[in-house]
């Protein structure tokens, strides 16, 4: 099955990589929790935060250097 996604809409796996950082390190940093009146992690739990971080697409799914 090839893929149909328009060529301007396609991103690389670097550029990816870099948005799924950008919004792990936005999602899960310490901050000020009024209502416990301690430092939590911004995704609610207690800090350090040791959430499992799940990326939506795995590897298998890019295209190898190959065929690029």
């Amino acid at each position: 099955m090839r893929d149909r996604t328009p060529p301007w809409r396609r991103v690389t796996y670097d550029q990816y990589l870099i948005a799924v950082a950008m919004t792990l390190a936005r999602r899960h940093r310490p901050t000020w929790s009024w209502r416990k009146w301690n430092w939590v992690c911004r995704c609610g739990a207690e800090l350090p935060c040791r959430s499992r971080h799940r990326i939506p697409i795995n590897r298998g799914h890019w295209p190898a250097e190959e065929e690029q």
